[in-house]
């Protein structure tokens, strides 16, 4: 898929809002990227993830994780696409834990998976959880940096998309002098 694709795709299922944003790093923005509205869309969630996957159909992933809940349908979608395995982290006080029985074997290749980047401060949170239990990160798959790449990690990390979004310090928000009434979407 070439760039303007992924994008009229995203448009299509009016997955790029405008409008007044908290975002969960806390920065504000006037654009934010829905992940939830594209992959409402088994078919377009299947296109967008595969496509991600295959920059990763030679790293010999063995296990796709995601942190909930923003990255599971992707996380799902990769792994299938990969012909692996999916798992989750959840969050327990405002921490990532494996539970429900998931297991990451020591060495074994994982798969970092995530629907948007910001700061990147919830995948490093994976990355680490993927090390505490002794596996080996092949990478981070996400679907949009809105960091236009500024987020940093030691492993490998491809998106299908940057985009350039504006963020603001709240401080220094224009909207928030303008007035303009925030919203706080995603999964909060």
């Amino acid at each position: 898929m070439t760039k303007q694709e992924i994008i009229d795709t995203f448009r299509n299922a009016k997955a790029l809002l405008e409008g007044h944003f908290r975002l969960r790093s806390g920065l504000h923005s006037n654009r934010f990227f829905q992940a939830a509205l594209l992959l409402q869309y088994p078919d377009v969630a299947e296109k967008i993830c595969s496509e991600l996957a295959s920059k990763f159909k030679d790293a010999g992933i063995q296990c796709v994780i995601s942190p909930a809940v923003g990255g599971l349908i992707v996380g799902q979608e990769i792994a299938r696409a990969l012909g692996v395995r999916a798992i989750f982290a959840d969050k327990v006080d405002n921490e990532l834990v494996l539970k429900r029985g998931f297991t990451i074997a020591p060495g074994e290749k994982v798969l970092v998976a995530e629907d948007v980047v910001t700061r990147g401060g919830r995948v490093q949170q994976t990355v680490d959880l993927v090390r505490k239990h002794g596996g080996e990160v092949a990478g981070i798959a996400v679907i949009v940096d809105r960091s236009s790449g500024a987020a940093k990690f030691d492993v490998e990390h491809k998106s299908l998309l940057e985009l350039e979004l504006e963020t603001y310090d709240p401080a220094d928000c224009p909207l928030c002098k303008a007035g303009i009434e925030i919203e706080q979407p995603g999964s909060k």
